[in-house]
């Protein structure tokens, strides 16, 4: 017996022993990864930035040390990392070009792609390659990969190419026969969100407005595709006509879309010779997570003075006002302090506003604004708009000095909306839960669940929403110097890109986030600056105890849904959200 409890007393104290090791390795191995997350870069001679299109991109990413753990079959890269590392490869005389080499790009709009292919071609100005290569190009791929001197497919290849669609989701027969209907109170003709509740196809209006701005992003594309690659825009259309997408590879080579068919075993043959590689040696390659730690090559700036770029991205309160777990959405209240902390510090002479925001919470929106129009009399805000400025997106941005736009950013639709759902059908007639009260007045129960909205109070909520309607308008007349009336004729609710909205007068400039900086140092009077952004990224350590695990199921989920990931959003987030809207579509999608 004594043997016994001397062998199991053994076996514990091996076990704890390893525990202890295997625990303190896990944390050296962590430590580590956050070291080498931080450490610089050594750029060899002759190097290539290897750039890869796959996965999704948001404004701003964080790396997560369960990326390198678990390696995960998806990625996501911020936009940021990607534009700085474009102009450090253009900088640094060590890289000799870029390898551009694209996938299935799950999340990446016009607007993005633009910024890319525009960071891409002031890339060529330093004379150095880009070379592109794909299995299988999304036409969004190919629109950036079209600056590239060599385009390479697959001998087995795919070019996808057959224009624009967009194609909403309606489901008010699926909400007729669940007994709910949503009860809708909106200011805007072209106000188009809530259509998916209300109707089982688009409204005269909504077809008009996506028309319009999908053909303008379709022209914008084929138009510097065109350019690029010496192709009419005629045969572009004519090879869209064609449903390019379920050709031989050999027929994007003779149209030109393509420069040569070759393996991708084969590619890096070609990149030996264009860099002087011996073939018998490996290719100095830098991929975007090494591009993010190699140091500028330009002076380190001592003027003391700083420009600060704030990102502004996501839905505005997508949870009724309630904190937002991760960095994916608008917190109006944290904006709100944080541009205020921005506005009262000596050393930032300018911000930049960066906005990517279809919307969301009206009164979100709001406190966002006040503290916008607060900054105009301190020192220059200038917003830089991404992929979506609309709505409540538009509403943060208009009482800046200079707007910024991509040609092909959705901005405008300045109008709002409300909805209540009446379930009182599913509850009581299909369910069979009946329901009673007791009230002190006579709209205590206002939005019950258990009964549609009365005349009275009906009319309540529409004076609310149109009251809401006429605040949005006025922010926009003082912000954009336009009578009202001027406002009116252009809002209705109406998407435009970015483009037309400078022929409206709710843009002022094309371009991008540099764009919106120079404008911004010029206004501030200011030649020597540094760029600061904010809110700053939170370091791996803390990423991974408060958010990560959300993150990655974020990550995961938005590549597995694709297009249908803004949808299954608003339905998660649908009990907290603000029953006043002021946002785009819920499922606006182009393809």
């Amino acid at each position: 017996m004594k043997d016994f409890l001397k062998y199991v007393l053994a076996t514990l104290v091996a076990i704890v022993l390893a525990g202890i090791v295997f625990i303190i390795i896990g944390i050296v191995s962590i430590v580590g990864m956050f070291a080498s997350s931080d450490s610089e870069t050594k750029v060899w001679d002759n190097s290539i930035f290897e750039l890869k299109l796959d996965g999704n991109i948001v404004e701003r990413y964080k790396d997560s040390p369960f990326d390198q753990i678990f390696g995960e079959d998806y990625s996501t890269y911020g936009l940021d990392d990607i534009l700085s590392s474009i102009k450090k490869a253009k900088e640094n005389e060590k890289i000799k070009g870029i390898y551009l080499e694209s996938s299935l790009l799950a999340s990446s709009s016009f607007a993005t792609n633009e910024e890319i292919r525009r960071a891409l071609l002031d890339f060529k100005e330093s004379g150095k390659f880009i070379v592109a290569y794909a299995d299988q190009y999304t036409q969004g791929t190919y629109y950036i990969a079209s600056v590239a001197d060599k385009v390479i497919s697959n001998p087995q290849g795919s070019l996808s190419w057959h224009g624009l669609a967009s194609e909403p989701v309606f489901y008010k027969e699926l909400l007729d026969k669940l007994g709910v209907q949503m009860q809708v109170f909106k200011v805007g003709t072209y106000k188009s969100a809530v259509e998916p509740f209300t109707s089982t196809q688009m409204s005269d209006a909504n077809r008009e407005q996506v028309s319009v701005f999908i053909n303008d992003i379709w022209e914008k594309m084929i138009q510097e595709i065109s350019e690029s690659r010496n192709i009419p825009v005629d045969s572009l259309n004519a090879y869209a006509d064609k449903l390019m997408d379920l050709v031989p590879a050999e027929e994007y080579l003779k149209c030109g879309m393509v420069d040569t068919l070759i393996y991708k075993s084969d590619v890096s043959n070609y990149l030996k010779q264009l860099t002087g590689t011996p073939e018998d040696e490996n290719l100095n390659t830098l991929l975007l997570e090494d591009m993010i730690n190699v140091k500028r090559s330009v002076p380190k700036d001592k003027s003391g003075n700083a420009l600060a770029v704030y990102y502004a991205y996501g839905e505005i309160d997508p949870n009724g006002g309630l904190a937002s777990t991760g960095s994916d959405n608008i917190d109006s209240k944290k904006v709100a302090k944080d541009l205020a902390k921005l506005s009262k510090d000596k050393d930032i002479k300018a911000i930049v506003l960066r906005v990517n925001s279809p919307g969301g919470s009206a009164y979100g929106s709001e406190q966002i604004w006040n503290e916008v129009q607060k900054i105009k009399g301190k020192k220059p805000i200038i917003v830089s708009m991404g992929d979506y400025a609309a709505s409540g997106g538009y509403y943060i941005s208009c009482a800046a000095d200079t707007i910024v736009a991509e040609a092909t950013t959705l901005t405008g639709s300045i109008g709002i909306f409300g909805m209540f759902p009446d379930a009182s059908n599913l509850l009581t007639n299909k369910l069979g839960i009946h329901f009673d009260v007791v009230k002190s007045n006579k709209m205590s129960d206002f939005g019950a669940l258990s009964r549609p909205l009365n005349e009275e109070e009906k009319a309540v909520m529409q004076n609310y929403i149109n009251h809401g309607y006429a605040t949005f308008i006025k922010r926009c007349a003082d912000g954009r110097h336009m009578t009202p009336e001027a406002v009116e004729k252009i809002a209705e609710g109406r998407v435009w890109t970015g483009e037309r909205a400078k022929d409206l007068g709710l843009v002022d400039v094309i371009g991008g986030l540099d764009t919106a900086i120079d404008i911004a140092a010029k206004a501030a009077g200011i030649e020597n600056y540094s760029v600061l952004n904010y809110p700053a990224k939170e370091n791996v350590l803390s990423s991974l105890i408060n958010t990560e695990k959300d993150r990655m199921v974020k990550d995961k989920l938005q590549n597995e849904l694709g297009e249908y990931f803004t949808k299954f959003q608003f339905l998660r987030n649908l009990r907290n959200t603000d029953p006043i809207q002021a946002r785009l579509p819920f499922d606006l999608n182009i393809k």
